[in-house]
């Protein structure tokens, strides 16, 4: 994997560690972080050596602490919705990835950096962490699926809550309301982050991958998600894993599954 701009990756025992690397502008999410963030999901999609993806922030205080504003400056309407499309795109794809990414959430985690968490499969918060939407504060509204996935999260009163009065919640609040599903004291972040990944990971891979496709078939436009879960349900038993986990469980032994 290539160096990046804004990015510090790390591969260590198909656990990819990708952190956010602005700790002086608090990671904010500028047009780079975007298209690159873009560029490693299409590695985790393609490289088979990579099991599952940790997303952080670099430094104590910030996970992201929001877009940079400075970028957003002077836009037209088509040109704010280019940029949101963008945002879009990128965090769409981290959202459907085959394999498990987690959000480490190391403090801050405001705008587009609680729009990034949310489109991870799993969040992991740190004690110090806060989370908010304070969009309406500039005279915007969240561009990077916020509306959409807080309501997912935590229902619809409290996301039209959070988001009108761009309130700022702390971890435990947070965990309280489902939008976060673990918290930890920071310096064991990463270190459960990982273990969760592993755990995952020890897992028929086909079928997690199904898993994620099945649930996310439910809030997707035109689609049945009982119909997806159906059929999907289908393609796990035809698959030389599904032989694997069944024989493994008949014969009291560990399953040695090899996503196939």
């Amino acid at each position: 994997m290539r160096s990046f701009d804004t990015l510090l990756t790390d591969l260590n025992g198909g656990v990819l560690l990708v952190t956010l690397n602005r700790e002086d502008k608090l990671n904010a999410l500028n047009k780079t972080v975007i298209s690159e963030l873009n560029e490693v999901m299409d590695e985790v999609y393609q490289n088979p050596e990579i099991k599952g993806v940790i997303i952080t922030g670099s430094g104590p205080k910030a996970f992201a602490a929001g877009a940079d504003i400075a970028e957003f400056k002077g836009l037209d309407a088509a040109e704010g919705k280019a940029l949101a499309r963008r945002g879009h795109d990128t965090f769409n794809k981290i959202e459907l990835s085959p394999k498990p990414v987690i959000a480490a959430v190391n403090g801050f985690a405001l705008g587009g950096g609680c729009e990034l968490a949310m489109a991870c499969h799993i969040r992991i918060a740190a004690e110090n962490a806060k989370f908010g939407q304070p969009e309406v504060n500039l005279g915007l509204i969240p561009g990077y699926g916020g509306t959409q996935r807080m309501v997912q999260l935590i229902g619809k009163g409290k996301a039209l809550e959070l988001l009108m009065t761009a309130d700022v919640i702390d971890a435990p609040t947070a965990h309280t309301l489902g939008l976060v599903n673990h918290v930890v004291p920071a310096a064991e972040l990463i270190s459960h982050a990982t273990a969760m990944i592993n755990k995952i990971a020890s897992k028929a891979p086909v079928a997690i991958t199904q898993v994620i496709r099945s649930v996310y078939a439910h809030f997707k436009d035109g689609m049945d998600g009982f119909e997806a879960e159906i059929s999907l349900f289908g393609q796990c038993v035809s698959t030389e894993d599904f032989v694997e986990g069944t024989t493994a469980f008949m014969e009291k032994r560990k399953a040695n599954f090899k996503g196939k």
